[in-house]
C-alpha cells in the first residue's frame, strides 16, 4: 500500500501538471519554453539524485529516506501552488523533484525487500495496476479543478495523499537496510550528472528562441557534455559510485535500461505534447485532456498483474519485444491525427494501443531490472532505472521540443505567406511564435481573419505533432531491438538464443 502511494505521488504529479500546463501558460503568459520548464526543473532533479536516492535508501534505511522524500514533496507542492511568478513555481517545482527522487525508488526497494523472487513478479504487476488506478483518477481530477477553480489544485491535489502517506508509512512500514557496508555517498557523481543534464536540456529549449549560435545555448551545451563525461570517468573510478558500471556487465540490466532510455523518451515526450494538442488545438477542456487518457490507465491496470507474470512463464525477451513494437503502433497512430474530428475515431484508437503496447512492457521491464541486480543492490537498481525514465523523459521534453518548434515554425511562415493579412497583425503573431499554440489573437479582427489565423496556428502545431509522433514510434522500434539483441530469451540464460 505504502510503495503505490509513494509512486502514485511522482506519477499523478506527472500527469495532473501536463493537464494544467496550457492553464498555467495563460495565467503566467509565458512562452512554451517556460512551460518546458516547469516540468523540466521537476525531472532535472528527480533524475539527477534518484540514483543518490536509491543509495542513501540503502544505507541509512529505506523508510526513512521514504518518508522524507514524502515530507519534502508534500512541502514543496504546497509551494507550487503559493507560487506567484512563473520563476518562483519553476523553483518550487525543482524541490518538488529532490522529494521525489528520495520517495521513488524506495517505493520498489520496499517490494523486493518483502518479496522473494518467484513472486516478485506478480507483486510488481500489483504495484504498477494499482498505481495506475491513482494515476488514472489524478488527471481526471486535477483537470475539473483546474477547469472550475484554479491551476493551484494541479499540486494541492498531492497534499492529501501525501499526508496519507506519511501516516501509514510512520506506523505500517518495517525499516530495511542493505546487508553490504555502503561507502560515502557520491556527492561529486550527483553534482555533475546535474550539470551535464541541465547543459543539454538548456541548450535544446533555447536553441529555438536564442538560436544555437548564441553563446549561453552552444555554451552550456559543450558544459553539458563535458559534466557528462567527467562524470562516466568519476564513475568508474569511484569507491562508492551512484552508478556502479559494473551492474551493466549483465546484459539483462543493460539491455532493460537501453530500452528503458528509448521507450521512456517516447512516452514522456508524447505526454508533453499530448494534453497541449487537446487543449489549445482540439479544444478540451482540462477535464477532457484528463480523461482522454483514461483508456491508457485502465489498459495497463487490467493487464499489469498479468503482464507482471509473463517472465515468469515466457522469459523476459519476448514480453519486452513484442511491447515496444506495439506501443509503436500506438505513436505511430497518434500521426494522421489533424485539427477536428471525434475522439473516438482520432485518439482513443491510438491511446489504446500505446497503452496495450506498454502495458506488455512495464512490469517485465522493471522485474527485468530487480532480478538481475540482486537484493543487495536493490535500492541503487531501482533508482539508476527509475533515473533513465526520467533522464528519458526530462531530455525527451527537451529535444522533441526543439524539433516541435522547427517544424512549428517553418508550417507557420508557409500558412502566414498564404494569408492576405496586415502587416500588424502577421508580425504581432510572430511574435508570439515561442508559445506554440499558445499564441493570443490579435483583438479587434473580422471573424474571417481570426478563423484563418486560428487554422494557420493549429496546422502548425499538428504539422509538429506529427512529427514528434513519428520520432517516437522510431525510438519504440529502437527499444524492442534492443531488447531482443540484449535480453535473454529464456529465464537463466546468459546471452539471447
Amino acid at each position: 500500500m505504502v510503495a503505490i502511494l509513494g509512486s502514485s505521488l511522482a506519477f499523478i504529479d506527472g500527469t495532473v501538471v501536463n493537464v494544467a500546463l496550457p492553464a498555467i501558460q495563460q495565467a503566467f503568459g509565458s512562452t512554451t519554453s517556460e512551460a518546458q520548464w516547469v516540468m523540466e526543473s521537476y525531472a532535472l532533479f528527480l533524475a539527477s539524485l534518484l540514483l543518490v536516492g536509491g543509495v542513501l535508501g540503502d544505507r541509512f534505511g529505506r523508510k526513512r529516506i521514504f518518508i522524507l522524500g514524502a515530507i519534502v514533496f508534500t512541502l514543496a507542492s504546497i509551494g507550487c501552488s503559493l507560487s506567484m511568478t512563473i520563476g518562483a513555481l519553476i523553483a518550487a517545482r525543482a524541490i518538488q523533484g529532490v522529494g521525489a527522487a528520495l520517495l521513488v525508488p524506495g517505493s520498489l526497494a520496499l517490494i523486493s525487500a518483502t518479496y522473494p523472487a518467484s513472486e516478485r513478479g506478480a507483486a510488481i504487476g500489483t504495484w504498477s495496476g494499482f498505481t495506475g488506478i491513482t494515476a488514472a483518477v489524478g488527471p481526471v481530477i486535477g483537470g475539473f479543478l483546474v477547469d472550475h477553480y484554479a491551476w493551484t489544485w494541479a499540486f494541492l491535489v498531492n497534499v492529501p495523499l501525501g499526508l496519507l502517506l506519511l501516516a501509514i508509512g510512520v506506523v505500517k512500514v518495517p525499516e530495511s537496510k542493505a546487508n553490504k557496508t555502503v561507502g560515502q555517498i557520491d556527492y561529486l557523481g550527483a553534482g555533475l550528472v546535474t550539470i551535464g543534464l541541465a547543459g543539454v536540456v538548456y541548450a535544446f529549449i533555447e536553441a529555438p528562441n536564442q538560436g544555437w549560435g548564441a553563446l549561453p545555448v552552444y555554451g552550456s551545451l559543450a558544459i553539458g557534455i563535458a559534466a557528462m563525461l567527467l562524470f562516466i570517468r568519476v564513475e568508474a573510478r569511484a569507491m562508492s559510485p551512484m552508478l556502479p558500471l559494473q551492474l551493466f556487465r549483465d546484459r539483462s540490466f543493460t539491455g532493460a535500461n537501453l530500452l528503458t532510455l528509448m521507450l521512456y523518451a517516447a512516452l514522456g515526450g508524447t505526454l508533453f505534447f499530448l494534453p497541449l494538442n487537446l487543449i489549445q488545438v482540439q479544444g478540451y477542456s482540462a477535464t477532457g485532456a484528463g480523461s482522454a487518457l483514461l483508456p491508457f490507465i485502465a489498459i495497463m491496470f487490467i493487464l499489469s498483474r498479468w503482464a507482471g507474470g509473463l517472465v515468469d512463464r515466457f522469459g523476459a525477451r519476448l514480453p519486452l519485444v513484442l511491447g515496444p513494437l506495439v506501443a509503436a503502433a500506438g505513436f505511430a497512430l497518434f500521426a494522421p491525427i489533424s485539427v477536428g474530428g471525434g475522439y473516438w475515431t482520432t485518439f482513443f484508437p491510438a491511446i489504446c494501443v500505446l497503452g496495450l503496447g506498454m502495458s506488455i512492457t512495464v512490469a517485465p521491464l522493471t522485474t527485468t531490472v530487480m532480478n538481475a541486480a540482486g537484493m543487495e543492490w536493490a535500492g541503487t537498481a531501482s533508482g539508476i532505472n527509475n533515473a533513465i525514465s526520467r533522464a528519458a523523459a526530462l531530455l525527451a521534453i527537451a529535444l522533441f521540443g526543439f524539433a516541435m518548434n522547427m517544424a512549428f515554425n517553418a508550417r507557420l511562415d508557409a500558412e502566414l505567406g498564404r494569408l492576405d493579412l496586415p502587416a500588424d497583425v502577421i508580425s504581432t503573431v510572430v511574435a508570439q511564435r515561442q508559445k506554440l499554440a499558445g499564441i493570443s489573437l490579435p483583438g479587434h479582427q473580422a471573424e474571417a481573419t481570426t478563423a484563418a489565423l486560428k487554422h494557420a496556428i493549429d496546422a502548425s502545431f499538428v504539422s509538429g505533432f506529427r512529427l514528434v509522433m513519428l520520432i517516437s514510434a522510431a525510438l519504440s522500434l529502437l527499444s524492442a531491438g534492443a531488447a531482443w539483441f540484449f535480453i535473454p530469451g529464456k529465464a537463466g540464460d546468459s546471452s539471447p538464443e
